[in-house]
């Protein structure tokens, strides 16, 4: 039964990412258009700084989902009920703590951006904050039951619970744009949906999963323990903020909404890049937590990193290869005229982040070790570095430049040195994993020669010929890793639905 929930949570993911894309595409041309540069780039720099605040999560969320399973393998009720009722009151503290903080930044606006905004935009951007710290104090206290779900691993209603987000954001801004509205109305609309998600979660847990809240007092052993195995995922947690919304932040400082609305066009696409790997990694953490209470073997954390590793690189080099070799027209015709070097910028983000993209499910079998420490002080030192090199290099070549301070931080920390961690103190044989990357990127490179022709002797920026020759690609890059790049058991994956799905076509 999980290992369907497994399976079935990983295809509805999938759905998640080809909907975002859907929706992306055709929705976000359309949001761009009808906001302008300005607005959209406000947007995004005060999005970016009230994201802030979500790592005070404080790696809270995978330790719910960690302990919550252990307690659910051991078949203890009454530790879950405790849990949660702790981890309950503990995420309200922490909503009241994130609302005194926004109100501190909504009182320091005219200081953090009067330099690059004008009256207007600094009136707007005091308004979106207070309402994202709204949607942040609700969002702490009711986070909670999505871990739940994870931990029961209730992947298929947690998907259809974000497909219901996914569609219901358009639906309710298209209107509002159409009428006039603009930025203010974006945060309006993600605070009203995000409440929404969150509170069909909590009638999911409650009613279908039994889940109660006993409110006994906090267990300070317990936390205590826990906060040990959380705070270097929180340290992450930052890390990450500063490697992904630093850069905004830093041209919404230095450069100003344009240049920030640019990066962005960059950054949405990085994300839609990243969201393809962690698919599968997100349904992951439950099994190698059992995994490291079963006592696994090296070895068997080796075949799960790289069998999940190839599988995620089949993908994912389909995706930076084409976008590599089609992504210049693609924005020219999908975000118009002004956001040309948003090409520039999503190519030096996304391709070394297929690194540690190829490797994800690694941070699952981190956290289920216990082994977060280390890989996070090197992160640290590491994002120390990014913000070092970004401001200089923003002022001076603006969003490339800050995109090159995150690429070399990517190179150094998640390419090289996490590597030698994962090899080195895991036990996972990495060796074995590149032997099996570079064996299969050899029929890759036969593809990405054809798509040079292709682009050649196709010679268009009309969206038809865009769209025939990524048709085109796509067809030669699978049959070159169907003969020549795919295993056997990755062969079955495909084989099997399409043998059921004819089976039952020739029974009806």
């Amino acid at each position: 039964m999980q290992n369907n929930q497994r399976k079935i949570g990983v295809i509805l993911s999938y759905a998640v990412i080809a909907l975002n894309m859907i929706v992306g595409i055709v929705y976000t041309p359309f949001l761009i258009r009808m906001l302008g540069q300005s607005e959209y780039g406000l947007y995004s720099i005060i999005y970016s700084v009230m994201s802030y605040l979500t790592i005070m999560d404080m790696g809270f969320g995978n330790a719910i989902v960690i302990y919550t399973s252990r307690y659910i393998n051991q078949g203890d009720k009454e530790k879950q009920d405790k849990l949660h009722g702790m981890f309950f009151t503990i995420y309200c503290v922490i909503g009241v703590i994130a609302t005194i903080i926004g109100l501190i930044l909504f009182f320091n606006v005219n200081n953090l951006f009067e330099s690059t905004m004008t009256e207007t935009e600094l009136s707007e951007a005091k308004v979106m904050m207070l309402i994202l710290t709204f949607n942040l104090a609700i969002t702490f206290p009711l986070s909670i039951f999505g871990n739940i779900l994870t931990a029961h691993e209730k992947f298929i209603v947690s998907k259809v619970i974000k497909i219901i987000q996914i569609l219901l954001q358009p639906m309710m801004m298209i209107p509002l744009l159409l009428l006039g509205y603009k930025a203010i109305a974006m945060v309006v609309v993600l605070t009203i949906t995000n409440i929404i998600c969150l509170m069909l979660n909590a009638i999911v847990c409650f009613k279908h999963l039994n889940v109660k809240l006993k409110f006994k007092g906090i267990d300070f052993k317990l936390l205590k323990e826990i906060f040990a195995y959380s705070f270097y995922i929180f340290l992450n947690a930052i890390i990450d903020k500063v490697n992904w919304s630093l850069d905004q932040f830093v041209l919404g400082a230095v450069s100003g909404t344009v240049a920030t609305a640019v990066y962005s066009v960059a950054g949405k696409l990085n994300s839609m890049y990243m969201n393809f790997s962690t698919a599968i990694s997100n349904v992951m953490l439950p099994k190698v937590t059992k995994m490291e209470d079963s006592k696994a073997t090296n070895k068997a954390f080796t075949d799960i990193f790289i069998q999940t590793g190839r599988i995620q690189y089949l993908l994912m080099a389909l995706i930076i290869t084409g976008f590599v070799l089609f992504g210049q027209v693609f924005i020219n015709w999908w975000a118009g005229e002004g956001y040309e070097e948003a090409y520039i910028i999503a190519c030096i983000l996304m391709i070394p982040i297929t690194i540690p993209l190829i490797q994800n499910i690694g941070l699952s079998i981190l956290q289920a070790k216990n082994l977060y420490k280390y890989r996070t002080i090197i992160f640290l030192g590491i994002a120390i570095l990014n913000i070092a090199m970004s401001i200089p290099l923003a002022k001076i070549y603006g969003g490339i430049g800050a995109a090159i301070a995150t690429s070399i931080s990517l190179i150094l920390g998640q390419g090289i040195i996490l590597n030698i961690y994962y090899h080195k103190k895991v036990g996972i044989n990495m060796i074995e994993f590149w032997k099996n990357i570079i064996r299969m990127t050899i029929p890759m490179i036969f593809a990405v020669v054809f798509g040079i022709i292709l682009n050649i002797f196709l010679v268009s920026d009309n969206i038809l010929i865009l769209a025939l020759k990524i048709i085109i690609y796509t067809v030669i890059y699978c049959i070159l890793v169907w003969f020549f790049g795919m295993n056997q058991y990755e062969k079955n994956l495909i084989r099997k639905p399409l043998y059921k799905i004819l089976k039952k076509q020739t029974y009806n």
